[in-house]
Order: C-alpha cells, then structure tokens, then sequence
C-alpha cells in the first residue's frame, strides 16, 4: 500500500506550490486542492500547478473547500494522515470591499478542514496565520505569547479567528493542530499583488510606483524557501499540550491542548524604501516614486520573534533581503521577458 499523501490546500498558489515542490522532491506523496480564484492572473497558478502535475506523486482536485460535501469525499478517498493549510483569500486592502469572499473562503472553508480532519482523526495539521493577527499592538517584536486581539482588517479578523477554531478543535478532539504566522513572504512565482512584484513590474516598465505613508513603513520580508523550511519542519514535529500551562495566566501560543502558535519572519525589518533601492540596482533603472498617505489597515512596522521556531525544529529564517530580492528579480526577467 502506498504511503498516505500530505494533503496540502491552496496548493496552486504562491506559498502551497513551494510547499507541495519541497515534499515532492523529498519523495513524499502530496495531494493538492485548489479553487484557482481569479484574485489574480490565474494563469500564474495554472503555470505553478503545471510544474507539479509533472512531478511523480503529485494528484490535483480542483475544489472549492467551502464544498463541504466535495470536500469530505477528498479526504474519504485519499486518506491524507497530514495537512498543510495554504488555502485562503489573502489581501489586507481587498478584504475591505470584498467581505464576503473572506468569510467564505476562509471561514467557511477552513470550518469544513477542521471538520474533515476531526472525521479522519489526522495526524497533524499546519496551517497558515499571518502578521495581520497582531493589528493595532505597537509592541516589536512581535511575540506569539503576547495577546492579538485588535485586527486592523476583516482579513486579519478571519485569521485570528481560524487560529480560535482550531485550537477548540485540538481541545475537544485531540487534533494535533500547529498555526504558523507569516510575515511578508516573497520570492519567485510570488503573488503579483504584493509590494515587491509591483514594484518590479512598474520599473521595467517605467511606470510609477505609489509608497504609503511617503514609504515610511518597515516590513519583515521572509524568503519563501525559509518559509517553506519552517513549515516542513514543523509538519515532522505534531503539536503537544504543555505540560506547564497555567489556566490562572494563559499564554496565547500554547495550551493543554495539542496546540501550538509560531511566527516565521525574518525578524530584521526592512523600509520600503530599502527595498526600492535594491530593485533599482538590481533592474538598472531608477523607480519613478509617488507619495501617498498611509492605507486603512497598514500598520507602520512588523517585526517577528521567532524564539519558539528556532526552539522548536532548530531553524530560523535567514535569506538576506540583497539575495532574495536578486533571486525575485532574475525569476521575473525570465518569466516575463524583462
């Protein structure tokens, strides 16, 4: 009998690809499911999803994970013992005038998950969070053992409360369930809504680009493939209950259940400014910049602790922002022709 697959959602999108390509390569089976949303250009998930269906061990079902019904047959026939969770309808300002595709995607779907892998009793699932989660706190780092209860969007609301769902979840039925924040991904085959692909696209063109808040703001941009060295590593590592967990004082990232909270980032912040400035040495060509106000829902800075990472599977982020960005820019002069 074969070995179960890892089931790994939103597997035709930027980060689950990545993922999907890792286990594949180290000679695991990968069962993948998407709904190929027209959030962006679908024919870079169809270009991504292309590459995998080469791939030995590779079986797709295109599906809709708010199909419930769908949904529990994939399970029933594949019987996948482990789950990635890269599903989701991502975008901090897109939340803001499309509520509904949010709370079905990432509500509704990820209610549907947790049901299926309580039905199938799995061995462990990852899923993805975000920095989003951490919202109006001005404390830096951000830490996983502090509270995040003051999302800035609808977004970072729906993933703050996937974060909820599961860890009742790994209360009421044991599941071994690990949520993982990220912050600022970026790299080849990225989503082409996000700063640095924008960025690219318009200096090659010579068009401009907008900066909020006068470009005033830092992020932690995190390479995709310490993301996925993260998440690979934690997959191989099933959440446990605490033993010292105190009722009476709560920590957020761990429980008596088998829950755990981690952050992935870079943990050293970058200006956007900073980032302008590579692309431009890295295209040869100067940025034509505009200047705009800060954007509802941004926030000024994102830092990660990545502590309980490093402790946990002995690894921590550690692609410079001059090497990451290079290798961005050399994927995009080769797909696009630039």
């Amino acid at each position: 009998m074969s070995p179960a697959p890892v089931l790994v959602t939103g597997v035709a999108g930027f980060i689950g690809f990545h993922i999907a390509a890792r286990l594949l390569r180290e000679g695991r089976s990968v069962l993948g499911i998407d709904n190929l949303s027209p959030y962006y250009d679908p024919a870079l998930k169809r270009d991504r999803l292309a590459l995998l269906q080469g791939e030995s061990g590779f079986n797709f079902v295109e599906l809709d994970m708010a199909d419930a019904t769908r949904l529990r047959k994939v399970f029933q026939t594949h019987g996948p013992r482990d789950v990635m969770h890269l599903a989701a309808q991502a975008g901090v300002r897109h939340s803001i005038d499309n509520p509904e595709t949010y709370v079905s995607a990432n509500l509704v779907g990820f209610a549907n998950l947790l049901e299926c892998c309580r039905q199938e009793q799995v061995r462990h699932l990852v899923f993805a969070s975000t920095s989003s989660v951490y919202g109006a706190s001005g404390r830096l780092p951000f830490s996983v053992h502090d509270p995040a209860d003051h999302p800035l969007t609808l977004y970072a609301a729906t993933k703050r409360s996937n974060e909820l769902m599961a860890h009742a979840y790994a209360h009421l039925f044991g599941i071994p369930t690990s949520g993982v924040r990220f912050f600022t991904v970026y790299g080849p085959w990225g989503r082409p809504d996000m700063s640095y692909f924008l960025f690219t696209r318009a200096i090659l063109r010579g068009e401009p680009i907008t900066l909020y808040n006068d470009g005033d703001m830092d992020r932690d941009f995190t390479f995709v493939d310490d993301v996925v060295e993260g998440m690979v590593r934690l997959l191989d590592r099933a959440a446990a209950p605490a033993p010292d967990w105190n009722a009476t004082s709560p920590d957020p990232a761990t429980s008596r259940a088998p829950f755990r909270l981690y952050n992935i980032g870079n943990h050293r912040p970058v200006g956007l400014r900073t980032v302008v400035d590579i692309l431009e040495r890295r295209i040869g060509r100067r940025a034509i910049v505009r200047l705009a106000p800060m954007q509802p829902g941004d926030v000024l800075s994102t830092c990660a602790d990545v502590a309980d990472l490093r402790s946990a599977v002995d690894f921590e982020p550690r692609t410079g922002i001059e090497e990451g960005l290079g290798r961005f820019v050399d994927w995009y002069r080769q797909r696009y022709g630039a």
